[in-house]
Parts: C-alpha cells; sequence; structure tokens
C-alpha cells in the first residue's frame, strides 16, 4: 500500500515548491516516517494531493531519485531506498566498519579450501611454487539483509584459518590477533551487474547493479597477507574518500 505524505508547503516562501518538497520527504526518510522499501502514491496523484503542477511534483521526485533516497522501479513504482553503508576508503575490513557503526553483521561461509596456490595468486602474492593458501568465500549480512559476496586467498604460514572463526569474526580481526600489522593495500573500485550466482544470494534480481572491491594487503614487513575480490549491493552500499588538491 502506498504511504500517504502529510507535507507541509508554503507558498509565501522564497523556497521554490520542487525544493520543499524534496526537504519535506528527505526530513520524513532521515526520522524515519518513512521507512525503508516504503511506497509513495504516484506523482499525480501527490501532485494533486499538495495542490501542486505535476512537473513541479516530477522534478522533486527526479532530484529525490538522483540523490538516491528514492528509486522508480517498473511495475511498483517510486520507494525509498534502503539506508546505504558508506564506507571510508581506509585500510579496515567491512566487519571492522560495520560494527563500529553500530550494525550486527553475520557471516555465512560458502566455501572454504586450503590448496596449493594458482600462478595467480601467487603472483598476487608473491608466494614461492608449492606455496599454499586458503580459498573462501562468504555472504556477508548486516541487520539481516544481504550485503556483500566475498572471496579472499590468504597465505597459509601466518596463522591456521577455520570456517568456524570466518563465522564469528572478521578476516582482519582474526588475522590481527595473529601479529599481522597491516601497513597498506593497492585497491580497486569498479562496478558490474548480477549475475545468476550473485543476483540470489544478495536478494537482487538479474542485471542489478553491484559494486566491486579488489584488494591486495600488506603488513609492515612488506609481506602480501591477503587478496580478494568482493561485491557489494549497488543500492546498499558506497565508498567514501577525501580528495586534496596538490
Amino acid at each position: 500500500m502506498a504511504k500517504q505524505l502529510n507535507l507541509h508547503i508554503d507558498r509565501s516562501s522564497p523556497v521554490p515548491l520542487y525544493h520543499q518538497v524534496v526537504q519535506a520527504i528527505e526530513g520524513a526518510i532521515h526520522s524515519g516516517q518513512l521507512e525503508p522499501g516504503s511506497k509513495l502514491e504516484n506523482e499525480i496523484d501527490l501532485a494533486a494531493q499538495l495542490n501542486l503542477s505535476r512537473p513541479t511534483m516530477r522534478k522533486a521526485m527526479d532530484e529525490l531519485v538522483r540523490s538516491g533516497l528514492l528509486v522508480r522501479k517498473r511495475g511498483v513504482g517510486t520507494q525509498v531506498v534502503s539506508s546505504q553503508v558508506r564506507r571510508p576508503l581506509e585500510l579496515s575490513s567491512l566487519y571492522d566498519d560495520l560494527s563500529s557503526r553500530g550494525s550486527k553483521p553475520a557471516t555465512q561461509v560458502l566455501s572454504f579450501s586450503h590448496l596449493d596456490a594458482d600462478e595467480a595468486t601467487r603472483e598476487a602474492l608473491q608466494l614461492q611454487p608449492g606455496a599454499r593458501v586458503y580459498h573462501f568465500s562468504r555472504l556477508r549480512t548486516v541487520d539481516g539483509k544481504p550485503l556483500a559476496l566475498m572471496e579472499n586467498w590468504v597465505r597459509d604460514d601466518i596463522t591456521a584459518i577455520d570456517e568456524a572463526g570466518l563465522r564469528t569474526r572478521g578476516l582482519y580481526d582474526i588475522l590481527r590477533q595473529a601479529g599481522v600489522n597491516f601497513r597498506l593495500a593497492t585497491q580497486r573500485v569498479g562496478a558490474v551487474v548480477a549475475n545468476e550466482y550473485q543476483a540470489p544470494l544478495l536478494g537482487m534480481e538479474v542485471g542489478s547493479a553491484l559494486v566491486t572491491m579488489d584488494r591486495t594487503a600488506v603488513d609492515d614487513t612488506g609481506r602480501m597477507v591477503e587478496t580478494g575480490h568482493h561485491v557489494y549491493r549497488g543500492d546498499s552500499y558506497s565508498f567514501e574518500m577525501t580528495l586534496v588538491q596538490r
């Protein structure tokens, strides 16, 4: 059922009418009056309800969609987007970031093996032929909602890793407890669309937007510790960075 909005429009205000609508809906979302997933009435009905023109209402809704607060879904209508996990671009783990912001991360181990490193992994971690690694994939949820699929390769000469530990702790926490002092990482952020394997695990439709991250982490001795490929729901996850003029 569509959510009926009780918005106040001040026609004597110098603030444009469409922007008043934007501000009012933003306020309803941030206050919790409009919860993630709430469906709004169509633009014609909203315009009539507020005694506004349809172009004015469309301009307001377009701005809210561009800002990531609303999404239009074919056959469903306009809905409030789930709140995003905004993660700073720094050397930390997703588990740590989620826990620090008061969320409740949970992990499902989808696969786990201890095997000889293939050529690509040996190159990424600068390992000798015959070296072995832990290779595992995990589904990370936050507050019960799927957020990320994570695949990692970790050198096995640091500490023993098992599925039980990965279900209850973050990977970087396990490695730090083993004495690893992370120093830097090479990281690449991109985007793909969800395939038939990823989509159902992340609760999305095939073709939905995903954010990707490939990272190789290095400790303070210059040792390549782990490398990974992660994908995140595009509607629930973003990276934040600060750019400095040099």
